[in-house]
């Protein structure tokens, strides 16, 4: 059982919160993206009106195991203060005697932020004694953080062998909640939604929701292997050689299991990768070599909105074509604007992070679905089926 944040006893206790504040920075450090921040935002208001202590840990970019500037959390502390209204300590360190201070004579209802867990390599190895050493700071455990709770790191796992009292964040049982409840009781008929570049890394999704869904709409670079693997030219399109065989695997599973795999029927292809390239719209029985799909095509887009909008349950996890490039964007800010009406009729729409959840924020309809996950690799592996060590750590 994994207990809720209501359900601990936070006044005059130092609370430490496992967060996911890594967040996009530009050349010149600014934060460029805070939806993350502000996502943890509702478990740090708790703490602090409840009389605790809200001493804030998390990661930032890769460091590598040693202190880097350019990765500090000192930006997103300043952020943070902002977005609160209320002032944020931040400590030099995560671990050690001058953090110990700061944390140690904190008042209840203020706000600490540590510094980059990942300057320290113990952390990404989790660490027994470096576990150990951030447990310190806390009479209790919060982990906020589902961004990173596929990963057994010493702050989302090992922290929990020295700290007993321990529950999930808003943000961690929401993501809990909406990805959760769609695997395993999903309100039928129950509609996926894949794409991005390649097949390899979607196997493990196809397979679980295989046994799950009713319908799999696949669309993105990874067609192309489907295609090939059923004897279609495809011309200079992205290809996986070795993945053709799985390819024809999954096709016959899906027909075994009575699942509906619909793949495109046209594509936008260009003559070169290129936003400018030359491009235009044909049958999926019609690429010719030269040529190459970037985009799902408009009789594509009509299938899979029609699919969409029949469904009650839908997951969308990569974009449908190269959705950076203007000109290959529409199949993905399509699927976006079905998922948004969709919702209006009353589905449960869910975004699996990464490309996908800078495609919907990219054409501005984040807020108009269920939910959009801050979790790019840990939704994955969420939809993959596997167990999560993060979340794995809370059970009690």
């Amino acid at each position: 059982m994994i207990r809720s944040i209501d359900e601990l006893q936070l006044a005059g206790k130092r609370v430490l919160v496992r967060v996911d504040f890594n967040v996009p920075q530009d050349d010149t450090g600014a934060i460029t993206d805070d939806i993350r921040i502000r996502e943890s935002l509702p478990t740090i208001t708790k703490i602090i009106e409840s009389g605790g202590k809200a001493i804030l840990m998390s990661h930032l970019g890769r460091p590598k195991g040693k202190k880097n500037p350019k990765y500090s959390l000192a930006p997103v502390a300043e952020r943070l203060q902002t977005l609160l209204g209320k002032p944020v300590k931040f400590a030099p360190d995560c671990v050690g005697d001058d953090v110990g201070k700061i944390t140690a004579i904190m008042n209840d209802g203020e706000i600490a932020l540590l510094e980059n867990l990942r300057f320290h390599e113990e952390e990404e190895g989790n660490d027994p004694e470096f576990a150990r050493r951030i447990a310190a700071h806390g009479d209790v455990y919060v982990n906020d953080a589902f961004g990173s709770a596929h990963r057994a790191h010493a702050s989302t796992h090992g922290v929990t062998q020295y700290i007993k009292s321990r529950a999930a964040g808003y943000l961690m049982l929401k993501e809990l909640k909406y990805l959760g409840d769609a695997i395993a009781k999903p309100v039928r008929p129950f509609t996926a939604i894949l794409g991005g570049s390649k097949i390899s890394g979607k196997i493990d999704v196809i397979q679980n929701l295989l046994n799950k869904c009713d319908t799999i709409l696949v669309g993105g670079g990874m067609i192309f292997t489907f295609f090939k693997a059923m004897g279609k030219e495809i011309g200079d399109s992205l290809v996986e050689e070795d993945k053709i065989e799985l390819a024809k695997s999954l096709i016959s599973s899906a027909a075994e299991g009575n699942v509906r795999l619909l793949l495109p029927t046209d594509a936008v292809v260009a003559d070169a990768f290129d936003n400018n390239a030359q491009h235009k719209i044909v049958s999926i029985d019609s690429i010719e070599q030269g040529w190459r799909g970037l985009d799902i095509g408009p009789a594509s887009i009509e299938l899979f909105k029609q699919e969409i909008l029949a469904s009650k349950t839908v997951v969308w996890n990569g974009p449908m074509g190269v959705f950076e490039m203007s000109n290959f964007a529409a199949g993905t800010k399509a699927i976006a604007e079905a998922l948004a009406e969709a919702t209006k009729r009353g589905a449960t729409t869910i975004v699996g992070g990464g490309d996908s959840a800078a495609a919907i924020a990219q054409f501005g309809l984040e807020h108009a679905v269920s939910h959009v996950s801050t979790g790019g690799g840990a939704s994955l592996e969420f939809l993959e089926g596997k167990v999560l060590p993060g979340v794995a750590a809370l059970e009690t």
